[in-house]
Order: structure tokens, then sequence, then C-alpha cells
């Protein structure tokens, strides 16, 4: 046996060897607090070197069934959506429909003037400077309980946004997290395509990866299958609290979809089955605005387009959380690692990120 053909296999049987070493038993503890049959809990993926590894569901769908969570339960990914959102944008400049750089006021020409610098590009990153609709509803109902407040769509938050005279800063100057700019860009992707956002998605992203479970949720137009249903734990009780005001808007929030479905979702990510590695890369590309990227908190922020990009550990890594009435979720994406961690939980005491997080470290930290 040659020199090289022996150091492969010894590489090779440190790679299985270190792989072997992370248990489901392991991951499984990270979870035990989840385990209940009358309690909400949590559906949890692991991917390793392109397989999953481990799929497995804690707690149940709802309050009146009790219905197991498992590996085809559909949660509300919140702002985890803004991944999918971003694809559907990447495919029109794919198709040459869509350019980058095209301002607000090119796609909505009775948008206001505050618009005009506005592209297609800073509504990805989050440097547009959109004022928050949510901000503008609570505005327009002072002191209001929110579930007296009618659900706003897609289109209402873009109306909105009209109806203001300016922008929050200069475009591109300053980085701030805007589920406005997400809502904006499903309205731009019906706006390009002629297609409704939902029927565009399940179109070009759901069926072609055969998401068979994965749907924009619209009330009175479908229906979740296996759904899983938010609760928050109210004076030592759970509650259900699955609906708010603003649960209805889809390109900030509205998919639903399974571990078994975010599995086709990664291998996609993986393999580049939708858009080629070039055509990814603005997605995975670090914005910079003139001010710098920071958070309210005013740390450094690193974002492309729908995915956080900051490194975990020494580890490169892209990522997206999601929060919502009842719902917490996260996607870790660890790409020279071979590796994803997803969380999705239907109860809001859990931290999604920090538990996914708990899963890496088993394999980042093997030797």
């Amino acid at each position: 046996m040659s020199f090289a053909l022996l150091l492969f296999c010894v590489i090779s049987a440190h790679s299985v060897t270190a792989a072997a070493q992370v248990s489901s038993t392991q991951i499984d503890a990270i979870f035990s607090s989840l385990k209940s049959s009358t309690a909400p809990g949590a559906a949890v993926l692991v991917v390793h070197k392109g397989q999953p590894v481990f799929r497995r569901g804690y707690g149940v769908t709802d309050l009146r069934t009790h219905h197991a969570i498992d590996t085809q339960t559909n949660f509300r990914l919140a702002s985890f959506t803004k991944q999918f959102t971003a694809t559907c944008i990447m495919l029109l400049v794919h198709d040459g429909k869509l350019r980058y750089d095209e301002h607000l006021t090119d796609i909505f020409p009775e948008f206001p003037a505050y618009g005009k610098a506005i592209t297609v590009r800073n509504l990805l990153n989050h440097t547009s400077g959109l004022p928050d609709y949510e901000d503008i509803l609570e505005k327009q109902y002072p002191n209001t309980p929110d579930e007296k407040i009618p659900q706003i769509l897609d289109a209402g938050v873009l109306k909105l946004l009209e109806q203001q005279s300016s922008g929050k800063f200069p475009p591109g100057s300053k980085w701030e997290y805007s589920n406005s700019g997400y809502a904006v860009l499903a309205m731009i992707v019906e706006k390009v395509s002629g297609r409704k956002f939902g029927d565009f998605l399940q179109e070009r992203i759901f069926t072609p990866l055969k998401m068979t479970n994965t749907l924009a949720y619209e009330k009175g137009k479908n229906e979740v299958p296996h759904r899983a249903y938010g609760h928050t734990k109210i004076n030592g009780a759970w509650r259900e609290t699955d609906q708010s005001s603003t649960s209805a808007v889809l390109g900030d929030g509205g998919i639903y979809t399974s571990l078994d479905d975010l599995a086709k979702w990664d291998r996609a990510l993986r393999e580049h089955t939708l858009l080629s590695e070039a055509e990814m890369r603005p997605a995975v590309t670090p914005v910079r605005p003139s001010s710098g990227a920071a958070n309210p908190e005013g740390k450094p922020v690193s974002y492309g387009f729908g995915w956080f990009l900051d490194p975990y550990e020494g580890h490169r890594r892209m990522w997206h959380d999601g929060e919502t009435i009842g719902f917490r979720t996260t996607i870790q994406r660890f790409p020279d690692d071979q590796l994803t961690v997803i969380v999705l939980a239907n109860r809001a005491d859990v931290d999604a990120e920090a538990l996914a997080l708990k899963v890496a470290d088993l394999y980042l930290k093997n030797p």
C-alpha cells in the first residue's frame, strides 16, 4: 500500500470515528426537558456530511389532540422564512426579470419619493431604511390588544409604507433588521412574476424540491397539514397563542414546513439545485453599509440575503432564527464542516438557537 493511500485511509478512519463519537443519546439529552405527552415541544434535525443523522420530535402539536410531534409536523417558520423570500428574488434575477440595483419606484411607480433611492439589494440585506410596519400599526391602534387589531397582509404593508413620507435613514448607510423590507420583497415577486407570492414559492421552490408538505399559509385559501400550533405559558399553564395581527404577512415569516422537507431544502442549498454557486454568492456576501453594520445594541452584524453570516467559534456559518407568537425556530449551517442543525419549536420559552448550537458543539468540538 502506498504512503498516500495509507494516509487517506487513516484520515478517513479518523473522520468516521469522530462522527461516530456523537451519539443520538447525546443529542437527545439536550432536548430531554421537552419530552412530554401533554405539552408543546420541538422537532430537531441534524444533517452531517450530506446525510440526516438525527430526526426527532418532542412534545405535542396542540393541547386538543395531543398528537405527538414528528418529522412531518409543520411549524410556522417566522423569520426563518426570509431565506425563501430572498431565493424567490434571486430566481427572478436568474430569469432576467429583475436586477438587484433596480429601485423601489422602478417597480412601484406610485411609491413615494423616498423609495427612489431604495434598491432591491437594500431590501434583501436590511439596509433600506423602510419604517417598521409593526410600529406604524401600533400608532394606528394605540392601547389596543393585539387580538383586536385586524390581520394585515403583505399588500397592506406596502400600502402603509406608501403612506409614509420618509425612511428611517438613507438607504445603504446603516443596517437595521426590517420585516417591512421582506413584505415588500414578496410584493415585488408578485408584481414582476405575475404570480401570487405563495404560488411562486410553490412552483419555483417547493414543487421542484419535492417539499410536498410546505406552504405559505393563507387563511381561507389553504390548510397546513400535520400542523403544530404555537403556545405560551401564562400563569403557569400552557395557552395556545398561534396567530397575531402580523401572522398573515407572508414575505417576512409565513411559511410552514417540517423536518422532512427542510432536509430537502438543506440538500438543495448544499448541491446548488435551484441556483448555481455563483448565483448564490451575493446571498452569502456580508453587506458593508457606510456606517458599518450593527444591531440596536451596537454589536457587529454580518448579513447577506436572508442569512446571517457571522462565524461561530471560528467556524464559517450561515444561519437564521425565527420568532413569532408561540413559535421559535432556527437553522444553523456550517458549510465547511458539512453540518446543519435545525430546531423548530411550538412554544415560546425555547431558545432554539442556543439548543441548536449545543448540538453543533458536539460535532465542531470533536478532535
